[in-house]
């Protein structure tokens, strides 16, 4: 890539050129930041939750920090050159929620969905579907995983203002991919496991100490989360972790895995699903092995479902569907023909009526039943193969 072919960007209005929707639920989004230890055993995540409306409230940043855009520019191009572009032309984008925003109560408490990111990710870079699924009444915890696979991540250690970084790693050479990814997926899972029981530690009344934000108690989620509701979701390498997480937790009743990267899961662990899964697939991603291991699952459980949204590639469930095409499309050298809003709505409206079902909600989620029998406009049933449109 030559850095002066790329295109000359002007800053939209809403945080520079990032056009990040806003939620078309009921509710406000609020946004935090949670860390909590001093160690990697430790959890790190971006919280999105109802929030009230606040005059004056600022967005948060999507890249948090320039760190980030080092990181991506090494994962995507091994050139770190390309991290000062990307500060220049990403770093300044903003995401449409209320950075620390009051918590709106509810009695009865909120449903909580964990959230898993790809391979090569980080915590904000799903926003618009968090932001989504958090302004239909849902508290969404997206994780940043420490197990090498995040783009970069940190965490605090004891000593004050000392922090310590945690890259990206390939496979390393000599090692076979699938022992590598296994472990990987495993340690993942387990951080799912984790915020969860984090959450069940406040709902307890236990004091949990965010050392982020000293400002944002996490104690106001103390009876306003329902933990009787809990579902586990992710996109890519965080589909197959939303999976596994299934197996290692009773208290996760179902799973959303967009585009689920099925292949570092040991085909011990197949039979050992016990609960249904929704996998939404994008057009231009899945392999006919990965798609064969998702069928596994369904045939054993008949309320797990498989569909595919026409007119997608990988990226379009992330965040960087809603850049303008020319900068992604030289990023990622490819880009879905479906509009990203578009792509974000059925998305979004299949997993709110798959959770309503296997959460026993009482919302009108139902509406979107058709959409898990892959019926209606650019869904279609399965992984067609044969039925390539972009």
């Amino acid at each position: 890539v030559d850095p002066m072919s790329l295109p000359r960007l002007g800053c939209g209005s809403m945080g520079g050129m990032l056009a990040l929707p806003q939620g078309k639920g009921p509710h406000h989004v609020g946004c935090t930041d949670v860390m909590v230890g001093h160690t990697r055993q430790g959890l790190f995540l971006r919280l999105f939750y109802p929030c009230l409306l606040q005059a004056g409230a600022t967005e948060p940043l999507w890249i948090p920090r320039s760190e980030y855009c080092a990181g991506l520019a090494n994962f995507i191009l091994r050139r770190r050159w390309f991290s000062a572009l990307l500060s220049i032309t990403i770093g300044s984008c903003r995401v449409p929620v209320s950075w620390n925003g009051p918590f709106k109560p509810r009695s009865g408490g909120y449903p909580l969905i964990i959230f898993s990111h790809g391979l090569g990710a980080f915590r904000t870079l799903y926003s618009s579907v968090c932001t989504e699924l958090a302004s239909w009444g849902f508290v969404v915890a997206a994780l940043e995983h420490r197990d090498h696979s995040a783009a970069t991540t940190y965490f605090c250690t004891a000593e004050p203002g000392r922090e310590e970084w945690i890259p990206f790693q390939g496979v390393p050479q000599g090692q076979k991919e699938f022992y590598f990814r296994n472990k990987q997926v495993h340690q993942r899972a387990e951080e799912c496991v984790r915020a969860l029981r984090l959450f069940k530690d406040v709902a307890s009344g236990k004091s949990v100490l965010n050392i982020l934000h000293q400002d944002w108690d996490l104690s106001v989620l103390k009876g306003n989360i329902d933990l009787t509701k809990v579902a586990v979701m992710g996109q890519s390498f965080g589909g197959v972790t939303a999976v596994l997480a299934l197996v290692k937790e009773p208290s996760f009743r179902c799973a959303v895995a967009l585009d689920a990267w099925m292949f570092p899961l040991e085909n011990l662990l197949y039979p050992e699903v016990p609960k249904p899964v929704l996998f939404i697939n994008t057009e231009k991603f899945q392999t006919p092995e990965s798609v064969a291991k998702m069928k596994r699952l369904s045939s054993r459980n008949s309320q797990t479902k498989i569909i595919t949204v026409l007119g997608t590639v990988h990226e379009s469930q992330t965040d960087f569907a809603f850049l303008p095409g020319k900068l992604v499309s030289r990023i990622f050298g490819a880009r879905g023909t479906l509009h990203p809003n578009k792509g974000l709505a059925i998305t979004s409206q299949a997993a709110l009526a798959f959770l309503q079902r296997h959460l026993n909600l009482d919302e009108e989620f139902d509406q979107w039943d058709d959409l898990l029998e892959g019926v209606g406009d650019s869904v279609v049933p399965e992984a067609p193969f044969c039925r390539s449109n972009l």
